[in-house]
């Protein structure tokens, strides 16, 4: 039962089990989910992004080109009825890299680049020092 009480790691919960997941739509996309921890879940949101006015002709990246974001965000989730949850989520995103369509890898993996690691722990670090500052 959902509300029943819970133990994880010797820590009384209640809501879903740990290791349980979810699956929503959203219009264009799917967000898929997997409780982790009481408190932690993982998740993975897939959708096709367009844009609301065109782009100028010759302009912005070639077709196939990938970029990399981090997103650091707050949801909230208010529940509708038993199936539906209106969502709204604002946060920041920071590029980590991107990838031509005829490079072999992201810019991070090649020679006089921040490899990944490096960029996102520099990036969390000064996101908890703006944290500490507030």
């Amino acid at each position: 039962m959902y509300n029943s009480l819970k133990k994880y790691n010797n820590k009384i919960y209640t809501g879903m089990r740990v290791g349980l997941s979810h699956q929503w739509n959203y219009t264009n996309g799917k967000w898929y989910e997997t409780k982790k921890e009481p408190e932690k879940w993982s998740f993975k949101f897939e959708s096709l992004k367009t844009r609301i006015n065109p782009a100028p002709i010759n302009s912005g990246a070639k077709i196939n080109t990938q970029f990399h974001w981090y997103i650091i965000a707050d949801q909230i989730a208010t529940k509708i009825d038993n199936n539906s949850y209106m969502t709204s989520m604002k946060g920041i995103k920071f590029k980590i890299g991107h990838k031509r369509p005829y490079w072999k890898t992201f810019s991070y993996n090649y020679p006089n680049q921040k490899n990944y690691r490096e960029r996102l722990i520099k990036i969390l670090e000064e996101i908890l020092a703006e944290l500490k500052k507030e």
